[in-house]
């Protein structure tokens, strides 16, 4: 993986993004201004897909401990390693980091969703942020992710991380980083179906 600009100016330190935060935002930039520069909660806990992914991260943790997808060329792994990066001011938990034969490491996330015969977008953005930070602890290249679609038969789908890939993510981390540290209120999402049932639709201007 090439290596993202960083993020080193002295304003942003101590700030980081999460890949959860990005779904949000991506959802609607303005789910960011409301959490993170009002600090108002969506009490995202009472959603019945959160509770269940939970559920499922837990359930795979128990029954996975030991097992290894030798097909994707696994020599060892490691579960739910929490990792934060001042270099590219990203923070989470890494589900899976994978050993691979070549001597390479690769993030492995449980999404409790169904493969719809192509990658989110927002799925392919969370596993470069997993990537960057496997990459900037370990020190170690990481060429690509993969993606486990729990409600699929544990389909697994590989994404490589390409260069547009790691451009966006920088472009999504720097926007993300303006509503955070100058209080930026950004346009909301251009998609008005997501504001019917929107947990901020009653404050959001």
């Amino acid at each position: 993986m090439k290596s993202l600009q960083s993020f080193s100016e002295e304003k942003n330190s101590g700030v980081f993004v999460a890949p959860s935060e990005v779904m949000e935002y991506l959802y609607c930039p303005r789910f960011i201004y409301f959490m993170k520069c009002l600090n108002i909660p969506q009490h995202e806990e009472q959603r019945y897909k959160v509770i269940k992914g939970r559920q499922v991260h837990e359930w795979k943790k128990k029954i996975n401990k030991e097992y290894l997808r030798k097909k994707l060329g696994v020599v060892k792994k490691e579960l739910d390693v929490y990792m934060s990066s001042e270099k590219y001011h990203i923070k989470g938990v890494v589900d899976e980091i994978l050993y691979l034969e070549d001597d390479t490491l690769a993030p492995l996330d449980y999404k409790f969703a169904e493969y719809k015969k192509f990658l989110y977008r927002t799925h392919r953005i969370q596993s470069v942020m997993y990537g960057l930070l496997i990459m900037d602890s370990y020190k170690k290249r990481v060429d690509k992710g993969y993606i486990c679609y729990t409600r699929s038969n544990d389909y697994i789908k590989e994404t490589q991380f390409r260069e547009k890939t790691i451009s966006e993510v920088n472009r999504i981390i720097n926007e993300m980083m303006e509503i955070v540290q100058i209080g930026h209120y950004p346009k909301k999402t251009k998609y008005k179906i997501r504001c019917i049932d929107c947990c901020y639709r009653n404050i959001c201007i």
